[in-house]
């Protein structure tokens, strides 16, 4: 090597050197403010709830001061014992396990009809799909409410007249009125996710299905379902989050139900006890629904690349 080509080398690594010292400064800018509100709003307040939920609140008598002290694990234990929590975690787990399903399955195959050629107003149905979601949860849970309350509903009057199960807000059914009212809300949200991932399948493959004689139905079942697969495990995560979050529809259902209690779900338990100052117990009771939102989603997340694999 000569001394001129290794003054051409040592500058083209001096400049590849800064090129990727500017690209790193460039995105560390970029990073920094989301980083920064993901600290402060994300991390921090976990950190702090796990802090909390270590403490117990004590009183001498009544109306006593209020002083906390160390108790270890203690909340946690107290959590695992509660019935009312307990039943609460059974509820939103019989819950997600007829809904989620139920939710993605109408989602999935709304998607693939708007992505059909043969489904007319594309447009229209696709919207009418996105409204309910754009309605905002208090508002569309009232709507709702007024279309389970006896006395004041249609449909409820019209079931009684035909001597038809029509009591949506009793004990027995008002956990199947929450789920028609979130299947309602997040059908179009789900629909629109997998309908975006079947607008980024290459037509050439549609083409060369149906060249070789497969129906609409073959190409849905054999080549867009398989493509869809991640699409459905990620509305599949955001669903068993969602329903580990369960509160604002029985929440506001509470008002017209006695059947939905404090306890109904467990966030709204956790709500409850913080409303009373019991934050500690208040804050375990969250970190046990982090955890197993967390454990939930793990374990989705290995079947479902298990069975890619295989």
């Amino acid at each position: 090597m000569t001394i001129r080509s290794a003054q051409r080398h040592r500058r083209s690594s001096t400049t590849i050197t800064a090129s990727r010292a500017r690209t790193r400064r460039t995105a560390a800018i970029f990073i920094t403010p989301f980083g920064l509100l993901f600290v402060c709003f994300y991390v921090l307040p976990i950190c702090y709830a796990v802090y909390r939920s270590l403490f117990v609140t004590t009183r001498q008598g009544a109306f006593g001061r209020a002083t906390e002290s160390f108790a270890g694990l203690a909340n946690y234990s107290r959590a695992l014992q509660d019935s009312a929590f307990l039943d609460s975690i059974g509820r939103v787990l019989l819950f997600g396990i007829v809904q989620v399903p139920l939710m993605l399955g109408l989602a999935l195959v709304f998607a693939l009809l708007l992505d059909s050629a043969t489904l007319r107003l594309k447009r229209f149905v696709g919207i009418s799909l996105f409204v309910p979601y754009a309605v905002p949860a208090v508002i569309g849970v009232i709507m709702w409410g007024f279309l389970y309350t006896p006395g004041l509903s249609p449909v409820v009057s019209l079931l009684e007249s035909a001597h038809l199960p029509a009591d949506f807000l009793g004990p027995d059914m008002v956990l199947w009125s929450v789920a028609n009212i979130v299947t309602w809300t997040y059908t179009g949200y789900n629909v629109i996710i997998l309908y975006s991932a079947l607008q980024a399948i290459d037509s050439s493959v549609y083409e060369a299905a149906r060249m070789d004689g497969a129906s609409a139905l073959q190409v849905a079942r054999h080549i867009k379902v398989p493509i869809l697969r991640p699409a459905i495990v990620l509305t599949a995560l955001f669903s068993i989050i969602g329903t580990l979050q369960l509160f604002t529809e029985p929440q506001v259902l509470a008002g017209i139900s006695p059947s939905v209690t404090s306890t109904f779900t467990p966030t709204m338990m956790a709500f409850s006890q913080a409303s009373g100052n019991n934050y500690a117990y208040a804050a375990t009771l969250s970190v046990i629904l982090a955890l197993a939102a967390g454990i939930l989603s793990f374990g989705l997340l290995k079947v479902t690349q298990r069975r890619s694999q295989s």
